[in-house]
């Protein structure tokens, strides 16, 4: 039997030697167009940053080495052009000497991969601008940041081509942005699970830009990148990396059945539409194993397996069959790793398939030895506990959890299989009860109904009139930051405080990662308490919710670098001062902000506290509790998976924007023009020093809110009679005193106009988009007959909790 292989690499190579495996009387021809036959392209980027020196390594199988000991017939450097599948024949180029020839077969399998896209817009072809896919691109690119001597970069896409690319020339010393149309990077990850990365890869000075997108290069002296919303983008070099498309030409043009996306069709044994051609990698599409529909999955795992089975097959064997795919993937994105397996959230609801789903923060292994650091972790599951997805994020033992989880699920195992997993166990490895085995009990918990949840993506939507939310943490812990509305009773005082949580609403706990909050709602309910746990905690909100508002900055976490040019924090303490060490290293949360309450309590004023710590969002939440504390942060610093916090006792902390305590709130009352005014002039102010302010309107306070124009309504008589004579809005207000019958507010108008003071009309708009929240009392439209349709647009209607939250939070509250 005459076998052609059209293409290398991972399917190609691995169908032939496979096949010589399987046949010694076989005659395999190898055609690739290139000048490699086997080569790591997964590995390309990390030749551009240094890591891999030596470009020989890339190469994985030399062509000398297929044709000495497989007896295969390998032909670089020629380009298979047409395929004749009536004579039996392929067209091949010889780009070596530009012959062209004919050659024939009995079967054929076609592994031509795929092409990295590169849209047709304007400027795309200017020098500088480059795609990574093959060792040619990668040395094109070595060369040309050599030659220009260049400094920064711009990546489009943040795929993993694209951010292990960004990594990489970052590493090499350039500046790097990335620029990404969807709103996060890594798109088998959900937002949540990607905001952990996108907070590490600016702590290393990478630059991200979602929700944007690219609409041509311009070439001046460097490259100018045109980006949606008319703004502009400087760099040295481009690199695309916004995904690949199968190269199904060949297949196409002779006649093949195609697929997703263009893809090649192939049966469960590779074969083609044509059963004396086979098709494997990454231009064919593959079934999804947890669906069962057609997808495209172009990773080297995947196209390695089908190289062997087709190898297999083409034989006429057909004993070996292709189960699908689960897309299981890794990515190191500087110190950190993330890893997934099946579907994400996403997939799942785009295709309608109904889940359940639980977070976990644990340890990568045992918190008492030294080393450890704290994996983010998300597993989906059916209702009958079928395991269909799982992500984690972490510096250590990620890998190796995702894979014991794509194990059970290649296996079709559940979330009950992952609580009785035997797995291995030393303190320097892992916990006695592992993270994977911990997802299978907080999955299974929730599956038996021993504890029900709510998620970070439900918890702005509560309506905190009715339900009780409640905030098991550390007082400490809650200094830090809490969810609005919530009241703070710690898990330890919980059985002798119950009394105070009505029994007639909903309880929503939650802690730091949801541990706490699991304990507090088995508590509640047994005794007769509804109650919910926040699953993940406080950090999964906080993390997803504060990667789409106040994204940290590029320096490192919460703090700025030094500007003293690289001197070391601890110079910052005086000489004299003493300096206490404390390792919090292996840590969750609460354990090192509870090391550095217990450590600023042992040193004087003046003293210094210098704390190791594991857990990401220490780093953080550090800057939040000196804030509240009077204890001045002099600074972060992070070597791999671990964080060094100095602080320095009783110091008066420099100025910096406030978050939550700082915040301003006011109850409006009155409906007077000029109290009206001062109230929004207080809010624009306290807004403009960067304040969260509240304003709160009730009873006459309302007609501030009221459209001018009538807006038909169903009324009552009262509410009809309420409405008449109330003003309807801001413009028709009058003053407190000398109203003189409307003449005194157009002249404080007239005068306003004249001494260019913006209008209470401007001023209330300048407010709202400034962030200040504006909240209409419920209670007080019933009694005063006002429909929430006669209000203007982006005003919240909520009730007094929803203040008393925000009070809580605030050092000023106003009435007016």
């Amino acid at each position: 039997m005459k076998v052609l292989i059209v293409g290398g690499v991972a399917g190609g190579a691995g169908a032939a030697t496979r096949l010589r495996r399987q046949s010694e009387e076989a005659k395999i021809i190898l055609f690739e167009k290139g000048e490699y036959i086997s080569y790591a392209n997964c590995g390309l980027p990390y030749y551009i940053g240094g890591t891999i020196r030596d470009r020989e390594k890339l190469i994985v199988t030399q062509p000398e080495l297929l044709r000495r000991r497989f007896g295969i017939d390998v032909r670089t450097k020629s380009e298979v052009v047409k395929i004749d599948r009536e004579k039996k024949t392929v067209t091949v180029q010889n780009h070596a000497d530009g012959s062209t020839y004919e050659e024939s077969y009995d079967k054929l399998i076609l592994s031509p991969g795929a092409v990295p896209k590169r849209p047709n817009l304007p400027g795309i072809d200017s020098e500088g601008i480059f795609t990574l896919r093959t060792v040619p691109d990668t040395l094109q690119i070595d060369a040309y940041i050599k030659e220009k001597h260049a400094k920064s970069a711009v990546v489009v896409g943040a795929g993993f081509i694209g951010v292990e690319m960004a990594e990489n020339l970052k590493e090499r010393g350039l500046d790097v942005t990335i620029v990404e149309f969807l709103d996060q990077a890594v798109a088998s990850l959900d937002p949540e699970m990607a905001a952990i990365l996108h907070r590490h890869m600016r702590e290393n000075g990478v630059k991200l830009l979602f929700g944007t997108g690219v609409q041509g290069f311009e070439k001046s002296g460097g490259l100018e990148v045109k980006l949606t919303g008319d703004r502009e983008l400087e760099a040295d070099l481009v690199i695309l990396s916004i995904g690949v498309a199968p190269d199904s030409r060949l297949a196409k043009e002779a006649g093949l059945e195609l697929g997703v996306g263009g893809s090649i069709l192939t049966d469960d044994t590779f074969a083609t539409s044509d059963p004396d051609i086979f098709a494997v990698g990454d231009a064919v599409s593959v079934r999804q194993i947890v669906t069962g529909d057609r997808t495209l999955v172009p990773l080297a795992g995947p196209a390695n397996k089908q190289g062997r089975l087709a190898g297999d097959n083409v034989l006429g064997r057909r004993i070996t069959r292709d189960s699908g795919v689960q897309g299981s993937a890794v990515l190191k994105v500087f110190d950190m790793t993330a890893a997934s397996t099946g579907l994400n959230e996403k997939q799942l609801k785009a295709q309608g398939i109904p889940y359940q789903k639980t977070y976990i923060h644990p340890s990568s292994h045992a918190g008492y030895y030294p080393g450890s650091s704290q994996i983010s972790m998300k597993l989906l599951f059916a209702a009958d506990g079928k395991i269909l997805g799982a992500q984690a994020v972490g510096y250590e033992g990620v890998d190796k959890r995702i894979d014991v989880i794509a194990t059970a699920l290649r296996l079709g195992g559940t979330v009950y299989d992952l609580e009785k997993l035997e797995l291995c166990y030393a303190p320097p490895y892992s916990s006695a009860k592992d993270p994977v085995n911990m997802l299978g009990f907080t999955a299974a918990n929730i599956l038996r109904g021993d504890v029900k949840v709510f998620h970070y993506d439900e918890v702005d939507s509560l309506d905190r009139e009715k339900i009780t939310l409640l905030d098991v943490r550390t007082p400490d812990e809650m200094k830090m930051g809490t969810l609005d509305g919530a009241i703070g009773i710690p898990l330890d005082s919980l059985r002798g405080r119950m009394g105070e949580l009505p029994k007639d609403k909903p309880v929503y706990a939650f802690c730091q990662v949801g541990l706490r909050g699991y304990l507090a709602a088995r508590i509640l309910a047994q005794n007769g308490y509804d109650v919910y746990n926040l699953s993940g905690g406080y950090k999964t909100y906080i993390t997803a919710k504060g990667d789409r508002e106040s994204p940290t900055g590029t320096d490192c976490v919460g703090v700025k670098k030094n500007s003293n040019g690289g001197e070391t924090i601890k110079s910052a303490c005086c000489r004299d001062a003493e300096m206490l060490e404390v390792d919090a290293c292996g840590l969750q949360c609460p354990g090192p902000i509870m090391k550095a309450s217990e450590g600023i309590k042992r040193i004087q004023d003046g003293d210094c506290l210098t704390i190791r710590a594991t857990d990401p969002a220490f780093a953080s939440d550090i800057s939040v509790w000196c804030e509240r504390t009077g204890n001045l942060l002099l600074g972060v610093q992070r070597e791999g998976a671990a964080y060094t916090v100095r602080i320095q006792k009783g110091a008066q902390a420099p100025a910096v924007p406030a978050r939550s305590g700082n915040d301003k709130s006011m109850v409006v009352f009155s409906g007077d023009l000029d109290k009206a005014l001062a109230a929004l002039i207080i809010a624009n102010g306290a807004a403009s020093m960067g304040r969260r302010v509240t304003m709160f309107f009730t009873f006459w306070g309302l007609n501030i809110l009221r459209r001018s124009e009538k807006v038909p309504v169903k009324k009552n008589f009262i509410e009809s009679m309420f409405g008449r004579m109330m003003p309807r809005g801001s413009k028709k207000l009058g003053l407190s005193k000398m109203n003189m019958m409307g003449m005194g507010s157009k002249m404080i108008r007239g005068v306003m106009k004249s001494k260019n003071v913006s209008s209470p009309e401007e001023l209330l708009r300048s407010a709202m988009d400034g962030g200040v929240r504006i909240v209409a009392c419920q209670m007080s439209m019933d009694i005063m007959g006002i429909k929430p349709e006669e209000l203007i647009d982006g005003v919240e209607i909520a009730g007094v909790a929803t203040f008393l939250g925000s009070a809580e939070q605030s050092d000023t509250n106003l009435f007016i």
